[in-house]
């Protein structure tokens, strides 16, 4: 006799557990596991060196009503975020739609402006950046050309903010990779009709190739925000590793990794880490709810 459906589903059941226990191994012991230990760590008194010892709330409080710096921080990566974001996904997509013309060897072109979301992050780039960005770097050398005395924008604590926000719109590719495949997907016809009706080029930018590629700014919105939020190398290596000039470099990374590691504060970083997951998921969240109104999928034309 055959097995009955209730054994045979049973049976593709374990399978798929089977198959699925290396991820759900990594995700309890790499993830669940280590956020769980932060969470109570965020409320112990620990110093690396002693057993913690519990106090409550007390570093949320010390945070939000002692923490100078953990306010300058917030600020100072809210900019970096709110002017490095648009900048890099509006480049993106300027590159993408210049790439979208049928050129040859797109392969190449696509391969070269995706190099540097592979090492953007890396330290080797943030050195080369630094060393660009120098008082003496290329890119005073290219102003003097012009007779223009360049700054030192690594010395000055009004302009080693938008040196690092450079670097961030620099590392384009990953996101001009996703436009240029959203492109590929808008129906050539639908651009006909509006050359037909006789629509503009910025009339047909608005009206077809937003609404029909919306899905796919709306997904590097919501990862480049995340990823910026989380931006430490560059701030460590542009800057001196703590935060200057002045604290222009504090991101809330750093400082999170100051207090872990250099003044041996792990429940108090512990809780920061905390206050930053919570301000990406309310970011992340107004994204997801706004996105009924300006995401496109399909025929829908409300939205989601």
């Amino acid at each position: 006799m055959g097995k009955s459906r209730r054994s045979l589903y049973s049976e593709q059941n374990r399978t798929a557990y089977l198959f699925l226990l290396p991820w759900l191994l990594g995700f309890v012991l790499l993830t669940a596991g280590p956020m769980a230990g932060s969470l109570y760590l965020s409320l112990t008194k620990y110093n690396l060196l002693t057993p913690p010892s519990w106090i409550g709330f007390d570093n949320y409080a010390r945070i939000f009503t002692e923490d100078d710096t953990f306010r300058g921080s917030l600020w100072l990566t809210f900019k970096y975020v709110f002017l490095s974001v648009p900048l890099r996904l509006a480049f993106a997509l300027l590159v993408a739609m210049a790439l979208n013309k049928g050129i040859r060897a797109l392969g190449i072109y696509r391969t070269i402006y995706y190099i540097p979301s592979l090492l953007g992050g890396s330290v080797a780039i943030a050195i080369v950046w630094r060393q660009i960005f120098d008082g003496t770097g290329a890119v005073n050398k290219a102003l003097s050309w012009f007779g223009i005395e360049g700054p030192a924008w690594i010395a000055h604590p009004d302009y080693i903010i938008y040196t690092i926000i450079s670097l961030s719109v620099w590392q384009f590719g990953s996101a001009m990779v996703i436009f240029l495949a959203g492109l590929k997907q808008i129906p050539a016809d639908l651009y006909e009709a509006a050359q037909v009706d006789g629509a503009r080029r910025r009339n047909q930018f608005m009206s077809i190739t937003l609404p029909m590629l919306s899905p796919v700014i709306f997904f590097n919105l919501v990862m480049s925000i995340i990823h910026s939020f989380q931006a430490f190398t560059p701030a460590f290596v542009i800057g001196d590793g703590r935060g200057g000039p002045l604290d222009a470099t504090m991101f809330y990374t750093l400082y999170l990794y100051l207090k872990g590691f250099s003044f041996f504060d792990m429940g108090y970083a512990s809780a920061l880490a905390w206050i930053m997951l919570l301000i990406i998921g309310f970011f992340t969240a107004i994204i997801f709810i706004t996105s009924k109104f300006w995401v496109f999928y399909g025929d829908n034309k409300e939205g989601r």
